[in-house]
């Protein structure tokens, strides 16, 4: 086999590779045992037929083609290694001349690893948004807990926003019943806008025993974007009844003694949260500015690769919630033109950012442990809900066992940046990672980590 390289941009090369017919050898023997033991002859046990009879019944031609596709990927990755080629992803073949008898020659476009020179770690400074809790936030906070423990009372008047009726509907359109349009007894807060269209604009002012009708217009269903008549009748009224906001609310709501108390925890717990998010913010930044002092290209292939892959996931999602890409685009405002251009962008941004993460890999040495390969197998086995050796056997069966490998590889070394940079508040203060890092953090840190590792 000879081989040459050219290379056609700082991300890609491309080898043109010829290989004497004599190599093919093995691959064509391969090749008549596969198809003949796939063809019926009458005489002939299945497999034990002759290469002269293949020929004649299946097409000389179509053993040669077997055999070539067999041979491509070992002459392709035997060139890779020969002229020490960093590859990244999937090459594209175009066989240039081949006859039976005469060398086969080809080309294989591949994206290669490009050079990358890494800043000083320790030079790149972040800053993150100052923590502020004011008391009108500690106020929301103890408001949704006093929610939860609210009571409903029966009321013999009109309702009124934030009131919760029992109500009765019937939709019919041009006096046709609307199949699904019936509902007996529902709950529904009014003001909420979880129900239909102008139904809580009729309900406000409403009593007990009373019924109206108002127009609507159906969203889903046989008669969606028809307009609907529909009958409301209100059953009860009940006014919604909080705890006073005392000691004796302390203790029914938390495990404290005084209302003092429980905002206090209420300020700790939401100080943990705004700490997860000044370390998730000091790590997009850092990132950010470490790929932008790398200067690091984005091969043209790799990220047409996880456009394609982003694209599927996102179909996955929409598919299981039972939306199509339509209604996505309807509800964001957005065309398709501009979701491609969206994941086009974060696609380059996390091929990126993988790049200049391996090469931080390579350049500290970092190695994974069976331990901690083990460990990601079991978080993600986990997350998908199957056991870890049923993961890890889906992931060997996909030929992806690899990549989850550097994922944890890119993680530490995501590690190492965190561990190196400078990290300051808007208000000057510094901050270390043990100062980010909580208890309540370290599980949904991990999950985030894995966002920008594609």
């Amino acid at each position: 086999m000879k081989s040459t390289v050219e290379t056609l941009g700082p991300t890609r090369v491309r080898l043109a590779i010829e290989v004497p017919f004599v190599e093919l050898e093995p691959s064509l023997k391969k090749a008549y045992r596969e198809i003949g033991g796939q063809v019926t002859v009458p005489g002939f046990r299945r497999g034990k037929v002759p290469t002269a009879v293949i020929d004649q019944r299946v097409g000389r031609g179509a053993v040669l083609n077997e055999a070539v596709q067999d041979a491509i990927p070992t002459q392709f990755l035997a060139a890779v290694r020969e002229h020490e080629v960093k590859t990244l992803g999937r090459p594209e073949v175009e066989v240039t001349e081949f006859t039976d008898g005469a060398p086969l020659k080809f080309t294989a476009e591949v994206d290669v690893r490009p050079e990358i020179t890494l800043p000083t770690i320790e030079e790149i400074e972040v800053v993150v948004d100052e923590i502020q809790i004011g008391d009108e936030e500690i106020d929301e906070q103890v408001g949704g807990l006093r929610d939860r423990f609210s009571t409903l009372k029966t009321v013999e008047r009109a309702a009124a926003e934030g009131d919760y009726v029992q109500i009765d509907l019937a939709a019919t359109v041009d006096g046709e019943e609307v199949s699904g349009g019936t509902a007996t007894n529902v709950s529904h807060e009014v003001g909420s806008g979880q129900l239909l269209p102008g139904l809580d604009e009729v309900l406000a002012g409403m009593a007990a025993d009373e019924s109206t009708t108002f127009t609507t217009q159906l969203v889903g269903g046989e008669y969606a974007g028809r307009e609907a008549e529909v009958a409301v009748t209100v059953r009860t009224v009940k006014e919604k009844q909080l705890p006073e906001l005392d000691d004796d609310f302390a203790q029914l709501a938390s495990e404290f003694d005084t209302l003092d108390e429980l905002r206090e925890d209420l300020r700790t717990r939401l100080l943990r949260v705004k700490r997860v998010e000044q370390l998730y913010d000091a790590r997009d930044k850092a990132l950010k500015a470490l790929v932008e002092a790398s200067d690091v290209p984005a091969p043209e292939g790799v990220v047409r690769d996880e456009v394609e892959q982003r694209k599927e996931a996102m179909n996955d999602q929409l598919q299981r919630i039972g939306a199509s890409m339509d209604e996505y685009l309807q509800a964001e405002g957005k065309t398709q033109e501009e979701v491609d251009t969206e994941l086009s962008e974060a696609a380059v941004e996390g091929v990126r950012i993988q790049l200049v993460l391996d090469t931080l890999a390579d350049a500290e040495q970092l190695q994974v442990s069976d331990d901690e390969f083990g460990h990601e197998i079991v978080h993600r086995a986990q997350r998908a809900g199957v056991s870890p050796q049923q993961y890890y056997d889906q992931l060997i069966q996909a030929g992806v066992a690899a990549a989850v490998f550097g994922d944890v590889r890119r993680g530490k070394a995501l590690a190492v940046v965190m561990e190196r940079v400078k990290i300051r508040d808007s208000a000057g203060n510094p901050l270390s990672l043990d100062d980010l890092r909580g208890p309540a953090s370290e599980g949904d840190a991990h999950d985030h980590d894995h966002d920008h590792e594609g």
